[in-house]
Formats: C-alpha cells, sequence, structure tokens
C-alpha cells in the first residue's frame, strides 16, 4: 500500500512538472505566464516611477518632517491714533524687528469718489490736472486713503449710483481713466499687521505682553464694510 502511494505522488510530480514546461499543451491549458505582459503594456508612463535607495528614501521623509511651517497674516487692533505709537513701542522694546510689522490705517465710514490716480509720481499728476483743466473740469488733490496718493478726486458723492452717473457724463466729456472707488471719512482705527510670519515670528507675537496690545495678535480677518489704507 505504501508503495502504491508513493508511486502514485512521484507520477503527480512528474505530471505537474510536464504541465509547467507546456509538455501537456495538446491536452491541458498552458500554464498562465507569471510576468503578466499585458499589465506591463498597460502601464502609464512608466518611466517617471522609480526606486529610491534606502537612503535617499531616509531624506525624503526627513525632508518632508522638517517642511518649514507655512507663512501666516497676523495682525492685532484696532487702536486710536496714540494706542498705536504705544503699542509699536512695545513691539520695539522686545526685539521685534523693524519693519516686520506695519502699521495699516482703516476707516469705517466712506463716500463714493470718482478718481483718478493712484499716479507713479507728481509729474504724471500735474499732467492730468492740466488735461482736466484744458476739458473744463474741476477737481481736487486726494489726500486719503494712502492707497491712491498721489491722485485726483473729480467729485464725491453719498451713493455709488450717483458717481457713477456722475463718471458717465465726464466721459462723455472726454475724461479717461477715472474710475469709481469708496473714499474714507472720519477718523481711521490703526491695526499692526505682519501679512507672512513665519514660525518664530508666530511665537514672538503671540507671546508679547498684552497691556499695550489689545487683544494681542491673532490671524487677520477678511474686512468688510471698511476701508484699508
Amino acid at each position: 500500500m505504501l508503495r502504491l502511494l508513493l508511486m502514485l505522488l512521484l507520477l503527480a510530480n512528474a505530471g505537474f512538472y510536464a504541465w509547467t514546461q507546456d509538455w501537456l499543451a495538446p491536452l491541458l491549458p498552458a500554464l498562465a505566464e507569471q510576468r503578466e505582459p499585458e499589465r506591463l503594456a498597460a502601464q502609464v508612463r512608466p518611466e517617471l516611477i522609480s526606486v529610491l535607495s534606502a537612503k535617499a528614501a531616509s531624506a525624503a521623509v526627513a525632508a518632508a518632517v522638517n517642511e518649514p511651517d507655512p507663512l501666516i497674516c497676523l495682525e492685532a487692533g484696532p487702536f486710536s491714533e496714540a494706542a498705536v505709537v504705544a503699542a509699536e513701542s512695545a513691539l520695539a522694546g522686545n526685539s521685534v524687528p523693524d519693519g516686520a510689522v506695519l502699521r495699516e490705517p482703516r476707516w469705517q465710514t466712506f463716500t463714493w469718489g470718482v478718481v483718478m490716480g493712484r499716479f507713479a509720481d507728481r509729474e504724471t499728476l500735474r499732467s492730468k490736472a492740466d488735461e482736466l483743466k484744458k476739458l473744463g473740469i474741476r477737481y481736487d488733490e486726494l489726500t486719503l486713503p494712502p492707497s491712491l496718493v498721489p491722485g485726483l478726486r473729480l467729485g464725491n458723492f453719498s451713493d455709488r449710483y450717483g458717481a457713477e452717473t456722475a463718471l458717465n457724463s465726464l466721459t462723455r466729456k472726454g475724461v479717461r481713466s477715472a474710475r469709481v472707488v469708496p473714499l474714507p471719512t472720519g477718523t481711521a482705527q490703526w491695526w499692526l499687521r505682519v501679512a507672512r510670519a513665519d514660525a518664530e515670528m508666530q511665537t514672538r507675537l503671540k507671546s508679547l505682553p498684552p497691556e499695550r496690545l489689545g487683544s494681542g495678535f491673532r490671524p487677520c480677518a477678511v474686512v468688510k464694510g471698511a476701508v484699508a489704507g
């Protein structure tokens, strides 16, 4: 009995070997190709794939872990004119570099103006003023907001519709490059702002004593209904 089992086992092994070599192809289906050539043919741009060495893989992981923190916008305020001076003094006294934090005015109330500018320089402003004089258009020079200085105001209105109507009339008279913008009125509120604070600056600003910084520095908010300088 044992001899019969041994013979059957030998025959089974011999038959399996013959099948893997395709010697039984007429009788049995051939063994499927293990390399799967159809999948290789279906690859999309395989040249873009590279195998990293252990050292290169470790360096890539370390670079990802040590990637610098994102830069964020931080601001503190609002301050009055006197309070913002005191806040800037506090920053200087705590080793915040000069120029790292910028003072920014914002207004909560505004009118609608027809303006020209901001011009590159005062020579350009004078040239535009001469053109307006020849057309018989009255104007005055803008002093606010800083983002429009040097510039010219051709009219001031309580609502946007009135400003747009005046702009259309001026355009028919030959005025070019004028536009309608909100113009600030009243007293400005002051903010201290860092547009791109790195991790070190974020830590430094958030650790400052709050006595002269109001509620301290926090992520910048989207300004709605206010005019910024």
